[in-house]
């Protein structure tokens, strides 16, 4: 397993990881991912320490809790071994203090997710989504206090946008609060918008990414194909709402690349997505999940190889769709693109 720097930090974490969406999964949604319990998630825990799979992400929104217990379970005995990589601000319930950023919110979800996960301190947590309406020097201060007191090491972002993660850190250099050093980003060969804008700024700020669902939501599996109607097993059918959308002529281009690298490589389709995305700029660990240990080794196959430069710009190609503004005048315009030349 290749080992990187998790952005301008000294974290180092493997190139891919593991996502616990899966475990313990209930509800329209986690529920047509997975659910495992402990004794399945402890067997899949193993198969990705064997492989050097270290860090393992889950959240406290991921069946209400349920996933960051079952983790807990999984790595008992083995804390030391592990990363954990959780997150947190997404609605926990009802009431006016179940969801946000604030002081309190912060403080309440961190002790909860150290108690579902079994430990005293989590190695990195993430802000699920940007709280509008709590300040950002208040977030800020209440994660410094919390890493010095020693629950958290490490912290970053999920979902952001551009300014909201630029102006983040421009309060933590000017306060000297610890600063993000990683994006939590939907990253795949049919959802490539992070490199418009969060790619350059991970580049220059030093924020590495964490890629979710680099498979684009369960589209680059292999199973669906041009003129065949969505497989009668697919979760699509109940998730497809929950994530990002896709065109079904983007999707199907896509697809026939894939098929002929696939053909090329002998991989398959989402080992080669996976590998297309652990070779750009500023990914630090794709996050893989799986439902059962045959998934998992299958996922666990997109390293130890490497894609060729034509093959890679073959899906390139085959991905690319015209930037939105301001910057398609960048990737089209020679005088825009002398100033501002391309980071992929």
């Amino acid at each position: 397993m290749d080992y990187r720097r998790l952005g301008a930090s000294g974290l180092k974490v493997p190139a891919l990881s593991f996502g616990a969406g899966t475990f313990g999964g209930s509800g329209p949604l986690f529920g047509a991912w997975g659910n495992s319990d402990a004794r399945e998630a402890r067997r899949l825990v193993d198969i990705c320490l064997e492989a050097g799979v270290n860090l393992f992400d889950t959240a406290d929104v991921y069946s209400n809790g349920a996933s960051e217990e079952v983790l807990g379970e999984a790595i008992k005995g083995r804390r030391d071994a592990v990363l954990i990589s959780t997150k947190t601000s997404l609605p926990m319930g009802d009431g006016p203090g179940d969801y946000g950023s604030s002081r309190s919110r912060l403080i309440k979800s961190v002790d909860a997710a150290l108690k579902r996960l079994g430990t005293d301190y989590i190695d990195l947590l993430q802000l699920h989504a940007f709280d509008a309406g709590t300040p950002i020097e208040e977030v800020l201060s209440t994660l410094d206090e919390l890493v010095r007191a020693g629950k958290l090491r490490y912290v970053g972002v999920s979902n952001f946008s551009g300014w909201q993660v630029m102006k983040s850190l421009a309060e933590a250099d000017r306060h000297g609060y610890p600063r993000y050093v990683a994006h939590q980003v939907y990253y795949s060969l049919v959802g490539r918008d992070y490199e418009w804008e969060l790619m350059p700024l991970g580049l220059d700020q030093g924020v590495g990414a964490l890629v979710w669902s680099p498979l684009g939501w369960g589209r680059l599996t292999g199973k669906i194909r041009r003129g065949q109607p969505l497989p009668e097993k697919s979760r699509l059918h109940d998730t497809a709402s929950f994530g990002p959308p896709v065109e079904d002529e983007h999707l199907h281009r896509v697809m026939d690349a894939l098929d002929a690298v696939a053909q090329e490589t002998g991989k398959t389709v989402p080992q080669i997505a996976i590998n297309w995305l652990i070779q750009r700029p500023t990914v630090s660990s794709v996050i893989i999940g799986a439902r059962n240990e045959e998934q998992l080794r299958q996922n666990l196959g997109a390293v130890g190889w490497s894609l060729t430069p034509e093959q890679v710009k073959k899906l390139d190609a085959a991905s690319d769709v015209t930037a939105p503004y301001p910057y398609f005048p960048y990737r089209r315009q020679e005088g825009f693109a002398r100033l501002n030349p391309p980071v992929v």
